[in-house]
């Protein structure tokens, strides 16, 4: 595995780059959000996770915009609320968060949950697609999309393309869920493994429920690590990207301080549990 740093970014299939370590702000309130975030900036993250039902997208461009650095060498993400998956609704959201944030372009603009029903999902990724042709966002993708969720998409966009032509489908680059040892999810993995969709784990340290157990312990004792700092590690390892969230500024640097150490494969062998627990929602199994 090439050496990772701070400043890592994997390509995504939209052509764009994206920071391999993400800065969640889901749950915080409105009020500290611009102060976090341009603490989070301050540490050395240049991606910000943010969505329209987290109700902090401006506060978040606006700590992005008084950090000092480019826009261009900050990376933002929102999405559509799950309550509003829908061609209209999608449309409307978009021009909302330009209008709040203030910036040209989102450069990461998701789905942010596979609720709605076939025909409503569809609409929402068409009204996104539409965004991208308009330069309105950079690069789109799905969150907490099963892998009945990403069939249905994928022959969508390969039945649009046959019909209009290649790219009019849209280019799926990222797909956010839950990830960590105790939910590591293969079959999501592995599908987007081979079309170059990259991952992104939300939860990456478990809500700090796992702190005490016994697969954390040895390691974080080994490395003089946090557990949180082993599991983003995990994370980084698997390939995926991790979207630590924290509002306590030492734990906003201790979880970006995760390059001076690498897990040996057996360890990460020994975290490969094979069970699935989530901590959070889990809408990749919903079938509506």
């Amino acid at each position: 595995m090439a050496s990772l740093s701070i400043d890592s970014k994997y390509r995504m299939n939209s052509g764009y780059d994206i920071p391999v370590l993400g800065y969640g702000v889901y749950q915080t309130p409105a009020d500290v959000t611009s102060e976090v975030v341009q603490h989070a900036i301050k540490s050395g993250y240049r991606h910000v996770d943010s969505a329209v039902a987290y109700r902090n997208e401006q506060p978040s461009a606006d700590g992005m915009k008084k950090s000092g650095i480019s826009r261009e060498e900050l990376f933002f993400t929102t999405k559509i609320p799950p309550k509003d998956m829908r061609y209209d609704t999608a449309k409307e959201h978009i021009e909302n968060t330009l209008n709040i944030t203030g910036f040209d372009y989102v450069d990461l603009y998701l789905l942010h949950s596979p609720y709605g029903g076939k025909e409503n999902r569809i609409g929402a990724w068409k009204a996104l697609v539409e965004g991208v042709e308009a330069g309105k966002i950079r690069s789109i993708g799905v969150s907490n999309y099963g892998v009945h969720h990403l069939d249905e998409l994928e022959a969508w966009i390969e039945e649009t393309e046959k019909m209009e032509g290649k790219g009019k489908g849209g280019v799926v680059s990222i797909n956010q869920v839950e990830l960590h040892p105790w939910l590591s999810r293969p079959d999501i993995v592995e599908w987007c493994k081979k079309r170059g969709v990259l991952m992104e784990a939300y939860c990456p340290i478990v809500r700090a429920q796992r702190n005490e157990d016994l697969l954390l312990q040895p390691l974080a004792k080994k490395y003089n690590k946090t557990p949180s700092q082993i599991l983003i590690r995990w994370s980084l390892q698997m390939g995926f990207i991790p979207l630590p969230k924290s509002v306590t500024p030492s734990r906003i640097e201790e979880n970006a301080n995760i390059y001076n150490f690498e897990l040996t494969a057996e360890e990460m062998k020994g975290l490969d549990t094979g069970v699935y627990e989530p901590c959070a929602w889990d809408p990749t199994t919903s079938h509506d």
